[in-house]
């Protein structure tokens, strides 16, 4: 049967790195892995517990502080709402939220949001990278 590999493929990047693969860390990384997955804290702490019902609170907030310093899993914050955690820190993209239910989407537009940026409007800095959202409102949201 064929595998089909996600779009983050979070648990390869970790076990390639070595990290030390405890049952709590690996159901962190498992709840994280996936295509368009922003989940907050609590989020990944409910999906957490339901498949390893021992783990804690402090488990799974230090596993996801240490997942963002290793720099596999991106904080995303929007609009004061609860910061997400996005396994898909290797491949560039941008996000698109929902500005009713704060739903996120990766994106990834073409063209360069670099280079778009003028030499003038650059006023001496070396830029480095570049953050793109997208707001609007998802199905869901606009038919309401």
């Amino acid at each position: 049967m064929m595998r089909l590999v996600s779009m983050s493929d979070l648990l390869e990047r970790l076990r390639g790195r070595g990290w030390r693969m405890t049952a709590q860390r690996r159901v962190v990384a498992e709840v994280l892995d996936g295509e368009h997955v922003h989940l907050t804290a609590d989020e990944v702490l409910a999906r957490a517990t339901a498949r390893l019902p021992e783990i804690s609170r402090a488990t799974v907030y230090n596993t996801l502080g240490e997942l963002v310093s290793l720099g596999e899993v991106i904080e995303v914050a929007t609009d004061g709402r609860a910061k997400r955690y996005d396994p898909n820190a290797h491949r560039p993209h941008q996000h698109l939220v929902c500005s009713g239910c704060g739903a996120v989407r990766d994106v990834h537009p073409s063209g360069d949001p670099l280079s778009d940026l003028p030499a003038s409007e650059r006023f001496g800095f070396t830029v480095s990278g570049v953050e793109v959202t997208y707001r609007g409102l998802c199905p869901d949201c606009g038919r309401a």
